[in-house]
Formats: structure tokens, C-alpha cells, sequence
């Protein structure tokens, strides 16, 4: 992997040779020098081992994602700010199975450096919705489901989130009459 900085002198460099082409005559050289350079450019701003985690996370292969995150060292310095978001996010999702508080940091470094796409901005947030419940921060939890919600406007995670509000309720529903009752039954 090369740094982001690398990539961008070497793009520079390719088209630096490209315009060197078009001088000389060589339209066609040119051409491709300068597709060969969009290359780079486009791996600047899509980092190569995040793609390619996303790939083994669609197939549910989250130890060939985690062998390609772990081949990013330095996520600071090797990707720009919204993949280093989204370095975190990947975490997030592999750890969430074993490990909340670990999870829960990983979303909330990847909220605070940005994801470019709502719908992963609102699955970060419904996870961390689903992990603050868990730890009986429920008003946290409901903010949480609120801003996952508005920013689900492609409804692709309307049924986690109508999941997520029933259980949200079920957990309060009883317990709150039951209490209220016993309130009623301590008057009379």
C-alpha cells in the first residue's frame, strides 16, 4: 500500500509524462498515461484494503476484512479523513460481535470523522443506538434511533429500526405499569 500522499505525486508524475505525450505526438500514449493516472487518483480518495474488506464483509467473511484492515498500519497518515471513518466503521461492525465497548468507541471515531454515505452514518448510529440500550442509557438510545432514522431515507434500515423501537418499548412497557400500579395500589 502506498501512502496517500505517494499516490497523489505519483498521479502528478503520470500526468506530468501524459502532457509530455501529447507534445511529442503521441495522442494515443497520452490517453492512456492519463487513464493510467485516474487510477491512483481514484485509489487516493477509495483506499485499495478498504474495498477490499467491504468485499469479504458482504460475503460475511470477517476474518479475510480484518487480515485487510490489519494490513493498514497507520490509518492517519495512509488514508484521507472520511476512509479513516470509515476504517473505524469496518472495526465497529467486525467487533460488535464480541466486544460493545470496543465497538461502541470504533463507531463514534468513525461518526466523528465522517462517513460520505447517510445510510452508513445511520447504521453507525443504530448500532451505537443498540449498544447504548444495552447498557441502560435508553435516552441516549432513542437520540440515537432518532438521527439513524432521518438519515434512513432509502428505508434501508426501516426494519432494524421498527425492531429496535419494539424492544426499545417492550423493555419499558411492563415495568412502567407494573410501577404505576403499585403507585395506585400505595394511595388507596
Amino acid at each position: 500500500m502506498y501512502n496517500k500522499n505517494i499516490k497523489l505525486i505519483i498521479a502528478i508524475g503520470i500526468i506530468g509524462y501524459a502532457i509530455y505525450q501529447f507534445i511529442e505526438g503521441n495522442i494515443g500514449n497520452g490517453i492512456m498515461f492519463i487513464l493510467l493516472s485516474l487510477i491512483f487518483i481514484f485509489l487516493y480518495f477509495k483506499n485499495e484494503f478498504i474495498l477490499l474488506a467491504f468485499l469479504k464483509l458482504r460475503k460475511q467473511d470477517f476474518e479475510g476484512a480484518k487480515k485487510w484492515l490489519d494490513k493498514i498500519k497507520n490509518p492517519s497518515s495512509a488514508l484521507v479523513q472520511k476512509q479513516e471513518g470509515y476504517y473505524y466503521y469496518l472495526h465497529g461492525i467486525m467487533v460488535s460481535q464480541t466486544n460493545m465497548n470496543e465497538a461502541e468507541k470504533h463507531f463514534k471515531k468513525a461518526i466523528g470523522l465522517g462517513l460520505s454515505m447517510d445510510h452508513d452514518l445511520a447504521m453507525a448510529k443504530l448500532n451505537l443506538a443498540g449498544i447504548a440500550f444495552t447498557k441502560n442509557r435508553k435516552n441516549e438510545s432513542k437520540l440515537l434511533l432518532k438521527e439513524a432514522e432521518k438519515l434512513d431515507k432509502r428505508n434501508m434500515l426501516s426494519e432494524q429500526i421498527k425492531m429496535m423501537k419494539e424492544n426499545m418499548k417492550r423493555s419499558q412497557g411492563p415495568n412502567q405499569h407494573y410501577g404505576q400500579n403499585q403507585m395506585r395500589g400505595k394511595r388507596r
